[in-house]
């Protein structure tokens, strides 16, 4: 019996360690964030959820600067939350959620009687042994931390994705199992609008204080398409450099098929090549597999290139023709 017990204790401590080696390094279990396998090889920004980046550059706008102070400030609390949960198997960066729970405060009492970092509710602080008057044990940072792992462990554990662990820590796993049967996904994307609004921003804020954390708050490669195609070329063929700010604000992606070839497209629009090959790594490559391309180009030459893309096309059909 004593072996048994033993061999128990080993198998789940070899789970305990693959699950931390899995999220925190992978980042196993966020694949509603990032759509295809977390690359850390590869820049942050350019493997995110092209769904995410509209909400994700609008939270930018109003919370970055606050958010990179907390780096700074919150440091003693991330590496508290980080100490426990990987205890858990739980990924560090949920450690993000008592950002959005309570901003690391304390002494946050919601409108519904959550309360602490983690904003839990009392009959959760009970089921886990907290006291919840005298003291209010969900204030204490160790301790509440603990019950907010074991709450996302079980969420996870059902869910098997962290971005609707997010949702069912705010509204409740039931919602969360209702949206899943109504939509036959388990992708947050697909069933998010089968959710409360405010457990979707609750998600959205989520997504959007993970990117400034963990992508340094820097740029997004990809506007409202999401072609899940793009993803993959930028995965597959581009060491990309981190666009500036003004670049993303001034530029747009268009979605295009066909031997489209760059120079032809740069001298035509007076483009600089190095730009567009920088702005569209793997473009040619990715179009001569057959593939669809979220080509990137400054805001005002889209009109120039939609009134001439045929014309471009078929001068580009011409020039590979005369390569052969």
């Amino acid at each position: 019996m004593r072996k048994i017990i033993f061999f128990i204790l080993i198998g789940l401590f070899a789970t305990g360690l693959q699950a931390q080696k899995d999220s925190t390094i992978d980042k196993f279990g966020f694949k509603s964030l990032f759509k295809t396998r977390f690359d850390p090889t590869k820049p942050y920004a350019v493997q995110l959820n092209p769904r995410a980046v509209s909400f994700v550059q609008e939270y930018m706008k109003r919370h970055s600067k606050s958010l990179e102070k907390m780096k700074q400030w919150g440091k003693p609390y991330f590496d508290l939350y980080e100490g426990v949960l990987t205890q858990y198997g739980i990924p560090k960066e949920m450690k993000y959620l008592s950002v959005i729970e309570s901003n690391l405060g304390a002494g946050v009492v919601s409108w519904a009687g959550a309360a602490g970092p983690w904003q839990i509710m009392d009959f959760e602080a009970k089921r886990f042994g907290l006291s919840v008057r005298n003291p209010d044990e969900r204030m204490d940072y160790n301790k509440s931390t603990h019950v907010a792992a074991k709450i996302m462990r079980e969420l996870y554990t059902e869910f098997k994705d962290w971005l609707l662990v997010v949702a069912g820590y705010n509204g409740g796993a039931g919602r969360v199992k209702q949206a899943i049967r109504k939509t036959g996904s388990r992708d947050f994307w697909q069933l998010q609008y089968h959710l409360p609004e405010e457990t979707r921003n609750h998600v959205k804020k989520f997504i959007a204080t993970h990117y400034v954390m963990e992508g340094s708050g820097g740029w997004t490669t990809m506007t409202a398409a999401e072609t899940k195609v793009h993803q993959e070329n930028i995965m597959l063929h581009g060491d990309t450099r981190q666009l500036s700010a003004e670049e993303i604000n001034n530029s747009s992606e268009l979605e295009v098929t066909g031997r489209y070839q760059a120079l032809i497209i740069a001298n035509e629009l007076s483009l600089d090549i190095q730009q567009f090959n920088r702005w569209n790594p793997g473009f040619e490559k990715a179009l001569a597999a057959g593939k669809t391309y979220q080509m990137r180009l400054p805001k005002e030459k889209v009109a120039a290139f939609e009134a001439k893309k045929q014309a471009l096309l078929a001068a580009s059909l011409r020039a590979l023709l005369q390569a052969y």
